[in-house]
């Protein structure tokens, strides 16, 4: 993803406008849901992501959620919590977490901007593509874990490959 600074200046402005100014900039379906909260629709090679992205003034914290339909068979469902503690432990950059209710697998991750500091757009273009990157680096491994009943270890595998270019 390229840098959109030029775009944004350099003046104090909000986290959510640096999104929205990135959503603008890749031609990404987005809503602005409110003042302190954007939603957009980011196109992988697997699926498309649901990302919101919101402003807490309260602990000056930008929270990014990355969601994907994910509704495992109940019988899988405890290999499936392995595989997530597997992939959180190879992940910096955000953890995972099954939302069952809502049918969602949910990648989160939340950038303290503390003490008047600002979130640049490389900085939130950073934290985008390694949510997208997470996401679709351990896809097919929560599939087969759920659906291909393939065991954790062998699944991650999987995931933990480096893959450069696609097939």
């Amino acid at each position: 993803m390229a840098n959109t600074d030029e775009f944004l200046g350099t003046q104090d402005v909000h986290p959510i406008d640096v999104v929205e100014t990135l959503a603008q900039h890749y031609e990404w379906d987005f809503d602005r849901v409110g003042e302190d909260q954007i939603a957009m629709a980011i196109e992988g090679s697997w699926r498309t992501y649901s990302i919101t992205l919101a402003w807490s003034q309260f602990d000056e914290t930008l929270r990014m959620v990355c969601t994907f339909e994910m509704e495992p068979p109940e019988d899988r469902i405890p290999q499936l919590y392995h595989a997530l503690n597997e992939a959180n432990d190879g992940s910096w950059s955000g953890s995972f977490s099954l939302w069952q209710e809502q049918g969602l697998m949910v990648f989160r991750y939340g950038l303290l901007l503390g003490g008047e500091a600002t979130a640049g757009s490389e900085q939130i273009d950073q934290m985008l593509t390694a949510a997208v990157r997470s996401c679709e680096r351990y896809y097919p491994a929560f599939q087969l874990v759920c659906w291909g009943d393939t065991p954790v270890p062998e699944a991650m595998k999987i995931a933990m490959g480096q893959t450069y270019g696609r097939a």
